[in-house]
């Protein structure tokens, strides 16, 4: 690949940016190198609080919140009456596009910082929106959904965008709520293309600005729109190398090219990030998409020490999504994407993790005990998952409960083939399949660990139906490029299609 050098080098600076740090500087908390990208927000405090606020929202903008909370926290230190220090503070604990978005003990924090911020007041209309903007978040939050106040917040930041259409950081934070209230069942992107086209403008207006390229990459996070964010991809982690989330966030684009050489590249410099700066969750982010590109690449013995180095780290906190997820997904990805279906069978959910992410361990042990011809334990596995679907539905996480539903159906699929029953199979199979296909991931995840148009192939392909099963691998080829199961099934149908 020609752009690959380019690259390499960027992440070989970022990792030079990295080991350069002084060590009292990596003893004080961690801090943040400098090379965060070019901010400018404009606010009416005191002068000596400028440029540290705006070091304070180029972090917010590269997701580094914990280092954003402590640069803002220090701006009001030093400047008691600036109520953006505060209203920056209750931005932190807002993770618009992670899982969860708002997680109940930041609520707290975030009605206390909101509270300060407008008991302060602001000295500008535009500052007074910010703040006004961000209280609906944090409102009510005990009684009114979180969905209900995202949608208000996207108005308020509508409103701010419309009446500052030269101002960058107005136009960079409607974009994200934009984004963030994307629902993943729309395939048409409409939220996903309006943010786009707020952000390319200001991407040649401002090439150094870190929360532009970053944004863009959500934006072109999926099939339709991947290859339009390749340019934002290259440049992001040239501008913000300092925070391991720039390093990551471009392999989100690579890997939905198939560009696996530079998902590893990405991830690896993420990886060392993070663990220089004990950023946990961050770490293990980095390590699944890791793990998922070596297997993708053929490279499974470094998947495997990816996966070794993972039990070697204790004291997970498994109730924070992030940490549960990757930490989960990890040692699944590396049995299932390798066909170990007898210890896929072994797998079983790490203790405390949120019912979702428990879910992808059962369905791991429920396929790898179909697959291995024990359809009567199998049907248990998805007789849990069914539970657990259901648990969702009545939390009212329809997102997540339609996920778990799609599990159901594959583990149910594999053990209709085990029982010889390979109509009923092939239909539960497509089912999942057409609900996968109709719903977007999210960013916490590479995608389905086994995409079930995928294993729709691999089922017909036990059916002796190589024609048929062609057909389903090249659609999950488009949809997901360069996957290695699904181009050696195609292979594999392609062949035996030839010798029919």
């Amino acid at each position: 690949m020609c752009n690959l050098p380019r690259i390499l080098v960027s992440f070989l600076f970022a990792l030079f940016l990295l080991g350069t740090r002084s060590k009292a500087q990596e003893d004080h908390n961690h801090r943040a190198p400098e090379k965060l990208g070019t901010v400018t927000f404009s606010i009416s405090c005191t002068a000596e609080v400028q440029q540290p606020f705006e070091r304070a929202v180029a972090l917010l903008h590269s997701f580094a919140y914990a280092d954003a909370e402590k640069a803002f926290r220090d701006v009001a230190e030093r400047d008691s009456k600036c109520a953006m220090a505060h209203w920056g503070m209750a931005m932190t604990y807002f993770h618009q596009l992670w899982e969860p978005p708002l997680a109940p003990s930041a609520i707290a924090n975030g009605q206390r910082e909101m509270g300060v911020a407008q008991g302060l007041g602001a000295t500008t209309e535009r500052e007074r929106k910010f703040i006004g903007a961000l209280s609906v978040i944090y409102q009510d939050a005990g009684t009114v959904g979180y969905r209900a106040r995202a949608t208000k917040y996207q108005h308020a930041m509508k409103d701010l965008a419309q009446n500052n259409r030269t101002d960058v950081e107005t136009q960079a934070f409607y974009a994200l709520a934009l984004l963030a209230n994307a629902s993943p069942t729309d395939k048409t992107h409409a939220h996903q293309k309006e943010s786009a086209d707020l952000l390319e403008p200001l991407f040649r207006a401002h090439p150094q600005h870190p929360g532009i390229p970053h944004y863009l990459i959500h934006a072109y996070d999926n099939a339709e729109l991947a290859r339009r964010g390749v340019p934002a991809a290259r440049a992001y982690a040239l501008i913000a190398p300092s925070t391991p989330h720039a390093l990551h966030m471009p392999s989100h684009i690579f890997t939905r090219l198939g560009l696996w050489d530079d998902a590893i590249g990405s991830n690896a410099a993420a990886r060392h990030a993070a663990h220089q700066q004990g950023d946990i969750g961050e770490e293990l982010h980095a390590m699944d998409y890791l793990v998922y590109a070596y297997l993708q690449s053929g490279r499974d013995s470094e998947a495997a020490q990816m996966v070794q180095q993972l039990s070697a780290m204790p004291d997970l906190r498994t109730e924070d999504f992030k940490v549960a997820y990757a930490s989960t997904a990890m040692p699944v990805r590396y049995a299932m994407e390798r066909g170990e279906w007898a210890e896929a069978a072994l797998i079983v959910p790490r203790e405390g993790s949120p019912p979702q992410v428990a879910a992808i361990a059962v369905w791991a042990r429920g396929l790898g005990l179909a697959r291995t011809g024990h359809a009567l334990e199998a049907r248990r596995e998805a007789a849990r998952l069914q539970q657990v679907e259901s648990q969702l539905g009545t939390a009212r996480s329809e997102y997540w409960s339609a996920q778990v539903g799609i599990l159901v159906r594959e583990v149910l699929a594999w053990t209709a083939q085990a029982d010889g029953k390979s109509q009923e199979a092939v239909t539960l199979m497509r089912e999942a399949a057409d609900r996968e296909d109709a719903m977007e991931k999210l960013p916490v995840t590479p995608g389905p660990i086994l995409p079930a148009r995928e294993q729709l192939g691999d089922l017909l392909l036990e059916q002796h139906q190589p024609d048929q099963a062609h057909k389903e691998f090249a659609a999950a080829l488009a949809d997901a490029p360069g996957r290695r199961r699904a181009l050696q099934g195609a292979a594999h149908a392609t062949e035996l299609s030839s010798t029919k």
